[in-house]
């Protein structure tokens, strides 16, 4: 008999991880359609590396290999290129599923409608995942899983979350054209347990904007919580697959971030809820009852269950009456000791003193983790002497820049604190500053740039001057041009085109007809 063959066949998958990617509207005109070709917000470089490789790292490196990646139909294609090519190669441990959903960028779909959608995918407890966020190294994903491990099994708790302390952002360099700048949501949490208790919700701001509403039945079972303003989502969550089932319950639920975490942190505390939806969040099964572990703990109290509502005075004196005429039993009913579970939500916070970590969700946060990883980097220039032979000598690159492969850098060039992707062409005498220069860009003789953020395929005239700046994929900037904090999206010029186009289709209308007259005299 082969053992080990028998043993594989046995193993069945703890956790599936579902990573979420989207259109990114949020990063428009970067993720806009390039002609036809769509532009996949997952496969958006970060220092040159698609920002899905991140998070598919950092699920690696943590042991978990079933992974359930969902993008949009039109992306499909782009997305099963880049697996079967570049996931295949640097992470073979990683079994992807792709799955695609129909959707356009006028009309998104939410995280719980995608859950529900794929729910029959999901038979094991499941991890959610961005595409766009990047961990730090001090932060591993098996912290993360262990806690979820361990506080489901000692006390019935059904989520595990993730929070990152925000870095602060340099508001003076903030481009209000690139859109808002995100702020950060409040949260209720009791720091010594780890669990979280409340987040904020745009309906509460609505409701009542001024004030900070809590229930005392929370109060009451975590006198000791914390009220922070500091720290953001970062829409990483370890789950239990009942949650699943109670989503489906919630089927008017669309946005797990604002809508269904802050709902599932309620059943923790609020007596109805428990009552309605326990059963479903931790229904009764045959597993293995921990009571017998609990009794030789030294932290756990005999008989002590967690209850919403505090005993009257003449309910406590009641149990000690009974406690007092109660003869111990060699023999006790385990009922009697079960620990109601607690349906918590656990949460790890990441503070920012422990390194950076942010997601790559809009144009502010995406230039900043670019500039980030040149902070890590020393003339991270290409090392092969072919794609060295491409940068001309007399070229200035500073040591905090970074060049892709296969991209040609002409004399005088001067690249400072930048990103410059793969197959690109920098001309002479061109000065890029502080900016992230996506793939296949051509950048021509005497071209300024500071602080912008160039599409794949755009393509700057000779002496034009962008300042702060983010094109569409496929851009062209005419030579002499000058911009200063714009979105530069290939329908303006398109529809400028059109409306010459139009003007000199009449002008020549208007010369035919008198021609006309003319013929006629």
């Amino acid at each position: 008999m082969d053992f080990d063959e028998s043993s594989n066949k046995i193993v069945t998958r703890e956790f599936v991880a579902v990573v979420l990617s989207g259109f990114g509207n949020e990063l428009i005109p970067l993720t806009s359609n390039h002609g036809d070709e769509p532009s996949p917000k997952a496969l958006l470089p970060i220092a040159n590396k698609p920002m899905i490789e991140y998070p598919l790292s950092w699920l690696e490196q943590s042991g978990v290999a079933d992974v359930l990646l969902i993008c949009p139909t039109s992306h499909r294609s782009a997305m099963s290129n880049y697996i079967q090519s570049d996931v295949s190669s640097s992470f073979p441990s990683l079994r992807i599923d792709l799955q695609t959903y129909e959707e356009s960028q006028d009309l998104a779909v939410g995280t719980c409608t995608l859950l529900r959608h794929f729910s029959s995918r999901i038979q094991s407890d499941f991890i959610i995942l961005p595409c766009d966020f990047v961990p730090p190294p001090g932060l591993t994903l098996t912290q993360l899983l262990n806690k979820f491990r361990t506080e489901t099994t000692y006390d019935g708790s059904i989520a595990t979350a993730c929070f990152y302390e925000a870095s602060r952002t340099d508001k003076s360099a903030a481009t209000e054209e690139w859109g808002i700048l995100p702020s950060n949501v409040p949260i209720v949490f009791d720091e010594r347990s780890g669990t979280l208790l409340h987040v904020d919700t745009p309906d509460d701001v609505d409701k009542n904007n001024e004030e900070f509403e809590l229930r005392m039945s929370l109060l009451s079972q975590y006198p000791r919580t914390k009220l922070s303003s500091s720290f953001r989502d970062s829409h990483v969550y370890v789950c239990k697959r009942t949650v699943l089932d109670a989503l489906s319950e919630k089927a008017h639920l669309d946005s797990i971030r604002e809508e269904f975490i802050p709902w599932l942190c309620k059943p923790q505390y609020q007596r109805t809820r428990r009552e309605k939806y326990g059963n479903i969040l931790s229904p009764v099964s045959n597993n293995v009852s921990q009571s017998l572990a609990l009794k030789h703990s030294t932290l756990h109290v005999p008989g002590q269950k967690r209850h919403l509502r505090r005993k009257t005075a003449e309910e406590e004196e009641a149990a000690d009456e009974h406690m007092r005429s109660t003869v111990p039993s060699p023999v006790e009913d385990e009922d009697e000791d079960a620990v109601e579970p607690s349906l918590r939500v656990g949460l790890v916070v990441h503070r920012s003193s422990s390194g950076f970590a942010s997601r790559g969700n809009n144009l502010h946060s995406y230039l900043d983790l670019n500039r980030f990883f040149l902070s890590q980097t020393t003339y991270a220039l290409p090392s092969d002497p072919e794609n060295r032979s491409l940068i001309d000598h007399k070229a200035q690159i500073s040591g905090d820049s970074m060049i892709g492969r296969s991209t040609r850098v002409e004399e005088r060039a001067s690249i400072k604190r930048s990103v410059i992707g793969k197959h690109c062409v920098i001309g002479k005498m061109a000065k890029i500053v502080s900016c992230v220069v996506l793939d296949h860009c051509v950048i021509a003789e005497g071209a300024k740039l500071e602080g912008c953020i160039l599409g794949a395929y755009t393509k700057v005239g000779t002496k034009a001057d962008l300042s702060r700046c983010v094109t569409q994929p496929g851009y062209e900037v005419p030579a002499g041009e000058s911009a200063r904090s714009e979105k530069l999206e290939v329908s303006d010029w398109a529809a400028h085109e059109t409306s010459e186009d139009q003007d000199s289709g009449e002008d020549e209308n208007e010369d035919d007809e008198s021609t006309e007259e003319e013929s006629d005299e």
